[in-house]
């Protein structure tokens, strides 16, 4: 990695960390605004690897409908209005469907525009308001708690890409998937669930008894570790095989040393809704600390 790079990652953490805790500490309309931005920005990028594959999505409508799922979470959750979920989200698909009777002919393929169009909204807006279900998940009874359990995931998606990458470029041999991504290997995969376990059973240990007034088994714990380090490496495959079919690098250059919004949050979009789906199973939580 280039000097100019990597100093370009550091400045990018160094205003990203502080201003992702303080809003999920926050929580609230400040933590829904601040994934909204995100969601939109990410499906935008979606969006422009869509067209760089051939496809035609109703990017502009996408999204918008990107940055308002995560406040319409917010505003569901605080009771402001309590809409079906199954019929809003048959209304959206309804009122995609009828927006492309205006915006895409037959020759412009439809059903694809519309059906890239609602991945970009789910796989962005709804993956990433999983953060903000766990930020007020039923364990949750503070902000303390609640930044925490947010933490957990993003601790653990950090420790799988930093040691995938150290662990690959050590000893690394094998290609894992040479034609999705040519620079993963196998043993890259494997010392990056190994270390994701062990901070997953270090997290609970050390973060969430005393600041979330959770605890895990320690066999749990190391269980939930490799569910969500196997989820970390799919999501980032995953946005790999993406930009393969769509011949780009990058889902953008908008942030430096980085790529883009969506290379920087691909493993996380898969990472938070296990993690949420896990904690939520009963029983996986031993003992509840009040």
């Amino acid at each position: 990695m280039a000097l100019s790079n990597l100093a370009a990652r550091v400045v990018v953490a160094v205003i990203a960390i502080p201003v992702v805790a303080g809003a999920v500490y926050t929580g609230g309309v400040v933590l829904a605004l601040l994934l909204a931005i995100v969601s939109a920005l990410a499906a935008r990028e979606l969006y422009g690897i869509a067209e760089h594959g051939g496809y035609t999505p109703l990017a502009r409508t996408g999204v918008v409908l990107a940055f308002l799922l995560p406040l319409g979470v917010h505003y569901f959750h605080i009771g402001r209005f309590v809409p079906p979920e199954i019929a809003l989200g048959a209304i959206v698909i309804l009122a995609l469907l009828a927006l492309a009777l205006w915006r895409r002919s037959p020759e412009q393929h439809p059903l694809g525009a519309v059906a890239t169009t609602l991945l970009g909204v789910f796989y962005t807006g709804a993956l990433l308001s999983f953060a903000y279900a766990l930020r007020y998940h039923n364990y949750v009874v503070t902000a303390r708690a609640g930044t925490a359990l947010v933490f957990y995931p993003l601790i653990l998606t950090w420790v799988s890409d930093t040691a995938g990458f150290f662990v690959g470029r050590a000893i690394g041999k094998r290609k894992l998937m040479p034609s999705v991504s040519p620079g993963k290997t196998v043993a890259g995969a494997v010392g990056a669930l190994a270390f994701c376990m062990l901070a997953s059973w270090a997290y609970a240990r050390w973060v969430l008894v005393p600041f979330a007034s959770l605890g895990l088994r320690p066999a749990t714990a190391l269980v939930l570790g490799a569910a969500i380090g196997v989820a970390v490496q799919l999501g980032d495959l995953v946005e790999s095989l993406l930009k393969r079919e769509g011949g780009v690098k990058d889902s953008s250059h908008l942030v430096p040393g980085h790529g883009g919004v969506l290379d920087r949050i691909d493993s996380l979009l898969f990472a938070l809704p296990v993690t949420y789906f896990l904690l939520t199973i009963p029983h996986v939580l031993l003992f509840v600390i009040r």
